[in-house]
């Protein structure tokens, strides 16, 4: 799965800006890179992912949509670091060898008949 582009940061807005903000941030950015308004000519990569980015979070719909994606995306991440970070303890933790288990067993299994 490839990862959600971040429409804030390429509009360096934050995620709570308002339309307005995003409107003038888009203009602003526009007005930088659009490759008519270069003097020395450029891909126009960058111009597309500036509509793009306008284009979800000017829409009222698209922009929960995306989100709801980006707050999935996170969660998704942090519980990976969890799993990751429980994975890594558990292969810190000293492993019984089959001695120590069996003696362990062995010794229960006495207590459990001594109770009796």
């Amino acid at each position: 799965m490839m990862p959600l582009p971040d429409y804030y940061a390429m509009l360096e807005v934050l995620p709570s800006a308002t339309l307005d903000e995003i409107k003038q941030a888009y203009r602003r950015l526009a007005r930088i890179h659009h490759p008519d308004l270069q003097s020395v000519p450029t891909r126009d990569t960058r111009i597309k992912q500036l509509n793009e980015a306008y284009n979800i979070l000017s829409d009222l719909s698209k922009r929960t949509a995306y989100d709801m994606r980006r707050l999935q995306e996170v969660r998704r991440a942090l519980l990976l670091e969890v799993l990751r970070q429980q994975q890594e303890a558990a292969r810190r933790e000293p492993k019984m060898t089959w001695t120590q288990g069996a003696a362990g067993f062995v010794r229960e299994l006495k207590k459990g008949l001594r109770e009796e």
